[in-house]
């Protein structure tokens, strides 16, 4: 079998047992969390380290452009000063596959010790960040479907569907409205309001 055949397989066996793994309970906890931080003017950031970095960069987007205003806080720049974006009483979502990263391990310390709160979004259950988190949403896979298996392919796959599972959660909370969210997004064609929604 090729790598793309075993990739390809590998993929979506993963995603099954992502979504079959999901702790519904954990993710209410997640974005009750972050109701709670809104209604007291607080905001909500995300962060990681390396491709999880790139990930909390499309969530936070995600979740802005759906009703939930989020920020991006740079993983390492965050201990070099970017720390000030934070005020107590916000949340940050940090994510990391391992959850032993030690560059997440100062930036996660750091958050609490100005006051916020963190969401961790790890896959390993038992890991530091997972257990230093006020919630552990678990984005676990097995295989990360490449040659090595070490580049993050899968793992980034699972970290996504979480997080946008999360998102799903909270933009039905704020019943976002077809209008709403085209003052949010007036560019391209989902900038359109269609027939059905005027």
């Amino acid at each position: 079998m090729s790598a793309l055949n075993i990739f390809l397989e590998t993929t979506k066996n993963e995603i099954l047992n992502t979504i079959n793994n999901i702790d519904e309970k954990e993710l209410l906890k997640a974005a009750d969390l972050i109701w709670q931080a809104e209604e007291k003017g607080n905001r909500i950031h995300i962060t990681g380290i390396g491709k999880p970095g790139h990930i909390a960069g499309y969530i936070a987007s995600l979740m802005s452009s759906t009703g939930t205003p989020t920020y991006f806080l740079h993983g390492t720049e965050a201990v070099h000063g970017s720390c000030g974006q934070l005020v107590a009483g916000d949340i940050v979502i940090c994510i990391s596959n391992s959850g032993e990263t030690a560059e997440m391990k100062s930036t996660a310390i750091a958050v609490k010790n100005n006051g916020c709160k963190v969401i961790s979004v790890t896959g390993n259950n038992d890991s530091w960040l997972a257990k230093f988190g006020e919630c552990h949403l678990f984005a676990g896979i097995t295989n990360e479907g490449g040659p090595l298996n070490r580049a993050p392919r899968t793992s980034i796959l699972a970290e996504t569907l979480v997080l946008q599972a999360l998102s799903v959660i909270l933009q039905e909370k704020r019943n976002l409205s077809p209008t709403e969210y085209v003052l949010r997004h007036p560019g391209g064609a989902l900038g359109q309001l269609r027939e059905n929604e005027k």
